[in-house]
């Protein structure tokens, strides 16, 4: 009975072995690419000021015909002259030619990613920034930091509300009459509103450890360490045999390497076993962030976790995209990753959501342009939609159809990333991948050499193309997008295969170990 009993154990100690060995071999340097820029991302302030040279990344990442999110939006100057902005920074184009205008912004591409500009008090220009807010009087020649009564920074529009100044970030609205001082507004809860976040905002925050603040971000960093630290023994105890080998035909000695060996493998199974059960958490959680599996959690609410960093008094915590005043309408119009709200001039009562609006990619809302009264542009990676409020239509900008049901898929084939007009009143439309188009076919600009030499690539967003495998797509087009999905399950294999390795083997062994020892 005993003999068979350890029979089927060597059987299934032989299979994990092979499940933990092969798998462990093929998925060691993706892991170590995964914990390498997840650290990257887990901290963009950090970071944030080293840029990769353009031409360094694979075919896809090079800009060409203003494409890549460079031009978000534009504002005129005067009656010939205009800035534009966007991923590029700010850039200024005057008859005779393009000249840079991002003077005074900190180094890195990062630091000049600019959502929105605008002329307040016709003497002072105001810049909504990834990393706050920026003025620039017309005749200065460099861009100066405005202190904000927030604890985060990063913004995401900018507007003017008669003789206000409104900055919208993330999570709050401030409003300024002199562009020095500043308001801090919390929006009321929108109607029906109940305490629940996006599943997939809930698995993103447990995945980079922000869920539980900077001491779960750091916890996730120690997760990268330990695999790093996993995949660097796993491959050496892989490789220690062949080059015990060859040191053997060699008559080499060959005790310092068996040692070594040892202790290579003793650190492997301790980090292995101590943190399976968190680096697990954290793979499952990964998985769902990307399509296929990330369509399924994507539309689902669940509750606030209590004492979490998404358990915030602000209805509108890390919700807000992009707002307007309509002077038509007399209400603001706010963009959110829940819809389109509008809001009563006072921002007391509670946001109304309209029955029918435009649909908004779940990246966000890029372009809220009004082309009438109560009537906008809007245009996301959705498409590009005409939006009557007061008749309550939406039409497809191209079509002139009613926009059809979405298919489950995030993106459309108009990935609209920016648009302006221009003082000459040409119409300019930004896709993020075929990047400008004339609508009154004018010839498109050509992006000057010194634009493109300054618009590097941060390590952040390079970082961010690794960790998601779209860098790979240029090697395995569209089945780029099952990297993550397959990466994640090849690695829990791998986890669930060592640990199963280590209780039935290891951790068995040192029983018998133990007991002889004491006779």
């Amino acid at each position: 009975m005993k003999e068979k009993t350890a029979k089927r154990k060597n059987r299934s100690v032989t299979l994990f072995r092979k499940l933990h060995k092969w798998p462990g071999i093929v998925i060691a340097i993706l892991a170590v690419l995964f914990a390498l820029s997840g650290i990257i991302l887990n901290h963009r302030p950090v970071f944030s000021g080293i840029d990769i040279n353009r031409n360094l990344m694979p075919p896809g990442y090079q800009y060409d015909n203003w494409n890549l999110a460079a031009v978000r939006g534009g504002l005129p100057l005067d009656s010939a002259n205009f800035l534009f902005y966007g991923n590029i920074g700010v850039w200024k184009k005057t008859e005779s030619g393009i000249s840079d205008f991002n003077q005074g912004f900190p180094k890195g591409i990062d630091q000049r990613k600019i959502y929105n500009t605008v002329l307040f008090n016709g003497r002072k220009l105001f810049a909504a920034t990834h990393f706050g807010l920026y003025q620039r009087e017309l005749n200065s020649r460099i861009w100066e930091k405005v202190p904000l009564p927030l604890k985060e920074e990063r913004l995401a529009d900018i507007f003017i509300k008669q003789d206000s100044l409104m900055v919208l970030s993330r999570h709050y609205l401030l409003k300024s009459g002199n562009g020095r001082q500043f308001e801090t507004i919390q929006l009321p809860a929108p109607i029906n509103y109940r305490r629940e976040t996006g599943l997939f905002n809930t698995l993103w925050e447990l995945h980079s450890g922000e869920l539980f603040g900077l001491t779960g971000k750091l916890v996730v960093d120690l997760l990268g360490i330990v695999t790093i630290v996993l995949s660097v023994t796993g491959l050496l105890h892989f490789f220690f045999p062949k080059i015990a080998k060859r040191r053997k035909q060699k008559q080499k000695d060959n005790s310092k390497l068996t040692a070594a060996r040892r202790l290579n493998l003793r650190w492997h199974n301790v980090v292995g076993y101590v943190f399976v059960a968190f680096l697990m958490i954290n793979t499952t959680a990964g998985i769902f962030l990307r399509p296929p599996l990330l369509i399924p959690v994507a539309g689902v609410k669940v509750g606030l976790i209590p004492g979490t960093h998404l358990d915030s008094p602000n209805p509108w915590f890390d919700k807000l995209r992009r707002a307007t005043w309509d002077d038509h309408l007399q209400r603001y119009l706010f963009s959110t990753s829940d819809g389109i709200y509008l809001a009563d001039e006072s921002l007391k009562k509670p946001l109304e959501k309209p029955a029918i609006q435009p649909p908004v990619s779940v990246m966000g809302c890029n372009v809220l342009e009004k082309t009438g009264a109560a009537q906008y542009l809007v245009g996301s990676f959705s498409g590009l939609f005409v939006w009557d409020i007061p008749a309550g239509y939406v039409l497809d900008a191209f079509t002139q159809q009613p926009p059809v049901a979405g298919s489950g898929r995030p993106v459309s084939n108009h990935m609209v990333s920016g648009y302006f007009e221009t003082p000459s009143q040409d119409h300019y439309l930004f896709y993020y991948d075929r990047g400008m188009f004339s609508f009154e076919g004018q010839p498109n600009w050509e992006m000057p050499k010194e634009l493109l030499d300054k618009s590097s690539i941060s390590l952040w967003n390079a970082a961010l193309e690794v960790h998601t495998g779209r860098i790979f797509e240029h090697l395995i087009g569209a089945f780029y997008i099952l990297y993550v999905p397959l990466s994640g399950l090849c690695l829990l294999m791998v986890l669930i295969s060592g640990f199963l390795i280590w209780w039935k083997a290891y951790r068995k062994t040192k029983k018998p170990q133990a007991k002889a020892s004491t006779r």
